[in-house]
């Protein structure tokens, strides 16, 4: 379990998101003790911006996209320091929903007093800087707005976003599941048949049958429980692009949601601008 602060326990809902936390800081334990053998300098603290920037957006997701957890959840995880206040805080303003890391756009860190290249759209980047990291995060890009930057801004399995990793893995989760109830009910269906027929050859067929569409659904669902059962090989990140593939459209759909909501609220807070006239009091003032 993630280290806390206290010894009060937590709120209910907590074990939703506490398997993923867990391994996150397994994670950051084991890439912390590895050796910095042919790595630059700041190279080596790249795991922990990138990991702390996954948990804090797993949970932030989880909360304001997806709202799997309960508030309390949310509200433990920020006291306890689990999560990147500063971040999340800054993922609430406009330009900033994408940003890697708080250390990026502080002008006390880089020359000049400007922010790191990571924060410069693609469009507006010269040919040789396309492809430039930021030396201290290893962030791709993380600026706002559509073809600013990589769906993955770091480039590997740190920016994931396990949150729409594991409601694919869920959504997955329910279909092989129902395929298995069906094939249940077809099951007992045969076999009632087969007890009301008393036929041996029948029989005999319907479980040549069977025998066939188990090896056909083992070929179509190996692939698939390596990566989207209950203990995937991959763990908590996405194992296979197919699974990668699915969290992106799920993560883009929830973004879409979130800002919808946003203009929504925005339009219902605006005064009528329309030319509707002033009532009589207003005239007559």
């Amino acid at each position: 379990m993630p280290p806390r602060r206290s010894n009060k326990p937590p709120p209910s809902g907590f074990e939703i998101i506490e398997p993923v936390l867990e391994a996150l800081e397994n994670e950051l334990r084991d890439k912390v003790k590895e050796s910095n053998v042919n790595k630059r300098n700041t190279e080596s603290i790249w795991p922990v911006h990138q990991i702390n920037w996954q948990r804090t957006r797993y949970v932030y997701d989880m909360y304001y996209t997806y709202h799997r957890i309960p508030k309390p959840v949310y509200d433990y995880c920020l006291k306890q320091k689990l999560v990147d206040a500063g971040l999340i805080a800054k993922w609430k303003k406009p330009g900033y929903e994408r940003l890697c890391s708080t250390y990026v756009i502080n002008p006390a860190n880089y020359k000049f007093g400007t922010t790191s290249i990571c924060r410069v759209p693609w469009k507006d980047r010269p040919e040789n800087a396309k492809n430039a990291q930021d030396p201290t995060t290893g962030c791709l890009g993380c600026a706002s707005g559509k073809d600013a930057g990589p769906r993955n801004i770091f480039g590997n399995k740190y920016g994931q976003n396990l949150a729409a990793v594991q409601i694919a893995r869920e959504k997955r989760r329910e279909v092989l599941e129902a395929k298995r109830r069906k094939k249940q009910e077809e099951e007992q269906e045969e076999a009632k048949k087969q007890r009301e027929n008393e036929e041996e050859e029948d029989n005999g067929e319907s479980e040549t049958n069977d025998e066939d569409e188990e090896e056909t659904d083992d070929e179509d669902t190996d692939d698939d429980d390596d990566d989207f059962g209950p203990s995937p090989a991959a763990g908590v990140w996405a194992g296979s692009k197919k699974l990668e593939a699915e969290s992106e459209v799920i993560a883009q759909d929830g973004e879409e949601e979130e800002e919808g909501e946003g203009e929504a609220q925005s339009y219902a807070n605006m005064e009528p601008i329309s030319g509707d006239r002033p009532s009589k009091k207003m005239r007559a003032a």
